[in-house]
């Protein structure tokens, strides 16, 4: 008695295949029609097919790559190797479990940052505020030369040590005067735990000291920077403070990679330590 075949859309429908998968498989070598119509083409699977293609479709469901699967197909006798090759499949989702959290955390921490920048986008106008910064944990690249190159060191720390970044960029001003070609500055990343002993070449990972400081939110273009230099120093002046190097502009808000953002809602923290005694 002659076996039942099955075209290929029924085949589809009993297996919950769709047909361009059944297709693929063939082409990949996982699931060879049981015949072929020479003079059309059209591909016809047999009753034994039906548990190769569950099976196919069960180790897919586990994210098992194509080229497993074939060695699986080909060894179901051999007990141990597919046994490995189960526990090895274990390992790499188990792994990408450990990635996709960290990265998560990461979407989180970064969405969180953002809430935090909008809303201060759409508060009343910015007063000076003395606070105390904690140590932070930083990385960065020490520069000379124009201001606007700090991008370039921006850039290079997120190539070089991009999964260890836990906030936003700022800059290190180590002159007490604005610069025009040889402006000393740093450009820098806080840093999360685990970052490198021996970092790149070039690269400074350290602890930045605390201390108290006083701070101003700008909201606006960068080279309107100086109208609230001028508010900041003036407050330290009246206090009798004696401001200490380096200053800070952390750049809250700004022409990132992901948001653009129009020049007029970039949101700068300056950040200028003092000795208030």
């Amino acid at each position: 008695m002659q076996r039942p075949l099955f075209t290929i859309g029924e085949f589809s429908r009993i297996t919950g295949l769709t047909v361009k998968t059944v297709r693929f498989y063939h082409e990949q070598g996982l699931l060879t029609p049981a015949a072929v119509d020479r003079d059309t083409g059209y591909r016809f699977y047999d009753n034994a097919q039906i548990e190769t293609a569950r099976l196919i479709r069960f180790l897919r469901t586990l994210e098992f790559p194509v080229a497993d699967i074939k060695e699986i197909l080909a060894s179901q006798t051999e007990d141990e190797h597919v046994l490995e090759l189960m526990r090895r499949q274990k390992a790499d989702l188990e792994e990408k479990i450990r990635r996709y959290r960290k990265a998560a955390r990461s979407l989180e921490q970064f969405l969180e940052q953002e809430r935090q920048v909008r809303q201060m986008a759409t508060q009343p106008p910015f007063a000076i505020e003395e606070k105390d910064l904690a140590p932070l944990s930083m990385a960065g690249i020490r520069m000379k030369g124009r201001y606007s190159d700090c991008g370039k060191g921006f850039a290079s720390l997120g190539r070089r040590l991009g999964r260890y970044i836990s906030g936003k960029p700022f800059l290190l001003h180590h002159d007490a005067e604005y610069k025009e070609d040889d402006a000393d500055f740093e450009a820098c990343f806080p840093v999360r735990a685990g970052a490198p002993a021996a970092p790149p070449d070039g690269v400074s990972i350290r602890q930045l000291p605390g201390g108290r400081c006083v701070s101003l939110l700008h909201k606006g273009p960068y080279d309107q920077l100086g109208t609230s230099y001028a508010t900041i120093l003036r407050h330290i002046k009246d206090k009798g403070y004696q401001p200490l190097l380096p200053s800070r502009e952390v750049y809250l808000k700004g022409p990132g990679m992901i948001f653009q953002g129009n020049p007029k809602n970039y949101l700068t923290e300056i950040q200028i330590l003092i000795n208030a005694q």
